[in-house]
């Protein structure tokens, strides 16, 4: 298979990828699992924005102290200065956010925030705004969905990629040629027993980039969610209860019913605080309550989590619930520029699986949205400009070797080794420097 862009994911990012490319390119989009199976879906919260010149000052320092002042301040100033035109998009694209009964946007707080200034569609935003760019993506004649694709590698040669080695859903091993790749497969939830990700979102971009000596940064930075429903049971993934629920009022009892802690810290700080209470308590977890907020705003900011929670046997309006840190976010990841471009020629990353510095150590609470989306359509805006620039080497990609790719189980143990050992070696290495 042959086209001029390959996009590796179907999430925000590469949907919103796909919009701002050239109508006359072909673009193939391909996704390891469904297409609505992205974590994008999946952000309960909202998207931050920067409401006015006056609060730039303020939800610049709120990024920066989340992250540890390990954040890269240009991605963090470029961040906030696109969010208004990213807003202007995708209500173009027909995202509703709440609003107001005078028809103004309505904005929330969230842990880390010193203002109001995070945009929400009642508790699914992610699905709200994935599921938006999604339709309008299938309305465009020069891109092709292909669903249940895996990635298996990259087809590079003297550090300039030339497109990917893929399995289909039938099994059959292939390439695809293109003249630029980007990446767009998520995080690495998959490699922990408690995630609130999607299983199949394995760091297999990470995985590859180590194989190929592709630029990493920061890959031990890994961020837990301070409240997922606890359960007992083996489920698929952790179900989140957003932080949006604490933004609003909702309080954490430790085992005796004893608030215990400032519930708006930022999420590794509170993560802390919730696993020495569940310490001294010798218990899985931590008790949250929402009985601060009005029952029409829990019914009607929340109700998929009211429905969740009703399902697993609990009543958010009348008791409190079980709730326990687990791996959500990856901040590191392969490492990119201001537009989004890798150490690889014809190469880019966005999303998840890169690292631009806008998060540092720690993500403020509703950036990933805005972040994913702002560094998309910068990678987008930058392929359009150079794509003239770029080249194809066709008969280099049809020769490559299948027979290596062929044990699909031991392949994806290969890359997870390779991942969760290079986050070992980092963790030690900070250790070493402290």
């Amino acid at each position: 298979m042959k086209t001029d862009i390959l996009i590796i994911g179907s999430g925000c990012a590469g949907l919103y990828c796909a919009l701002n490319l050239p109508k006359d390119k072909n673009i193939v989009i391909i996704t390891k699992g469904g297409l609505e199976q992205s974590d994008s879906f999946l952000a309960q919260g909202g998207m931050c924005m920067l409401r006015n010149d006056k609060d730039f000052e303020s939800y610049f320092e709120d990024t920066m102290k989340a992250g540890h002042y390990e954040n890269n301040k240009e991605s963090v100033e470029i961040m906030l200065n696109s969010s208004k035109d990213v807003l202007l998009d995708l209500l173009i694209y027909g995202v509703e956010f709440q609003r107001e009964k005078d028809g103004s946007l309505s904005f929330t707080k969230e842990g880390g925030h010193s203002e109001k200034r995070i945009l929400f569609h009642k508790d699914i935003t992610g699905k709200e705004v994935t599921s938006k760019l999604l339709a309008r993506v299938k309305e465009l004649s020069n891109v092709t969905l292909i669903e249940y694709c895996a990635m298996l590698d990259i087809v590079c040669k003297d550090n300039v990629c030339y497109g990917a080695v893929v399995r289909d859903k039938d099994g059959k091993i292939h390439t695809i040629s293109a003249n630029y790749t980007v990446l767009a497969c998520g995080g690495i939830g998959g490699l922990y027993k408690h995630s609130t990700n999607f299983k199949q979102l394995t760091g297999d971009g990470v995985a590859i980039a180590l194989e190929h000596g592709i630029e990493l940064e920061n890959v031990n930075y890994v961020q837990i969610h301070p409240t997922t429903l606890y359960t007992e049971e083996k489920e698929e993934r952790s179900f989140l209860i957003s932080e949006s629920v604490r933004g609003e009022g909702a309080v954490l009892y430790n085992a005796k019913m004893e608030r215990f802690v400032n519930e708006l810290l930022p999420r590794d700080l509170l993560t802390e605080k919730i696993y020495e209470q569940m310490e001294k308590d010798n218990m899985p977890h931590v008790w949250l309550s929402m009985e601060n907020i009005p029952d029409e705003e829990i019914a009607t900011h929340f109700p998929n989590i009211v429905k969740h929670c009703k399902e697993k046997g609990y009543d958010v309006f009348n008791e409190c619930i079980p709730v326990v840190p687990a791996q959500h976010y990856f901040m590191g990841g392969i490492k990119v520029n201001s537009s989004s471009h890798t150490s690889m020629e014809q190469l880019y990353a966005i999303g998840e699986t890169a690292c631009n510095g806008v998060h540092g150590r720690n993500r403020l609470a509703s950036n990933s949205l805005l972040e994913s989306l702002v560094f998309a359509k910068r990678a987008a805006k930058e392929m359009s400009k150079q794509f003239d620039g770029t080249s194809c080497n066709d008969e280099f990609v049809e020769n490559v070797d299948l027979t290596k790719y062929a044990d699909g189980e031991a392949l994806a143990e290969k890359y997870k080794e390779l991942v969760l050992k290079e986050i070992e070696r980092l963790n030690e290495k900070s250790c070493t420097i402290q």
